[in-house]
């Protein structure tokens, strides 16, 4: 009589193991295809936004390149590609013995500004002032400054930090037209302001200006 009773809760036992482990494993595997969803919904989602990351990267460069490419073309702007930056010549250019920034220049530092918020917001800019050879070298040091300090402050006027700016005067170093000063033929293109983005790129694809600076 108790080996019968044994004998019936050894079967109880083992069905009741038996539909604990059945239970267990169909947990597990429960557990599985939701983890595997979530991993797969997780890729999904990372690639969605590499995907759009990826779009609006090329969308900015697209842009970065037009905009490059316009001040290229509607303002003679040349545009180098250095080292450690981008050097923008533009045609802002100063009349003899003045530091005023023209009206006809305007333009052109309104879009380069246009251009440095939109694309180069963090980067660093220089505003380097230059002076035709007329003059002492301490005294083309000091008007070179004072043309780069007034379109600094042009810059600022346009909405760009003025943290991000500075300017130093080179006097009658780096002649564009060597020895012309005055009203003598390309003296005002020695009388001038350069621009150097620190940090910057070009975008893939921009051809830089490789000519240098000095004209033949």
């Amino acid at each position: 009589m108790h080996t019968g009773r044994w004998s019936i809760a050894v079967v109880m036992l083992a069905t009741t193991a038996c539909a604990t482990k059945g239970h267990v494993r169909d947990a597990v595997a429960e557990a599985r295809t939701q983890m595997a969803a979530e991993v797969e919904a997780e890729r999904q989602a990372r690639a969605a936004a590499d995907s759009e990351l990826r779009s609006d990267m090329q969308a900015q460069m697209a842009a970065l390149r037009q905009d490059l490419a316009s001040l290229r073309s509607d303002f003679d702007t040349r545009i180098t590609a250095m080292e450690d930056g981008i050097r923008f010549i533009v045609p802002v250019h100063f009349a003899f013995d003045d530091a005023s920034v023209r009206p006809e220049d305007q333009q052109v530092l309104e879009r380069f500004a246009q251009v440095v918020e939109a694309h180069y917001p963090a980067s660093a800019i220089t505003v380097e002032g230059f002076a035709d050879p007329a003059g002492s070298q301490a005294y083309n040091l000091r008007l070179s400054q004072r043309r780069a300090d007034a379109v600094r402050s042009q810059l600022l006027s346009l909405g760009v930090d003025g943290a991000r700016v500075r300017t130093v005067g080179y006097g009658k170093d780096r002649l564009v037209v060597d020895g012309a000063w005055g009203e003598q033929p390309g003296a005002e293109l020695n009388r001038r302001v350069v621009f150097v983005i620190e940090s910057a790129e070009l975008p893939p694809g921009f051809v830089a200006t490789t000519a240098p600076e000095i004209l033949p």
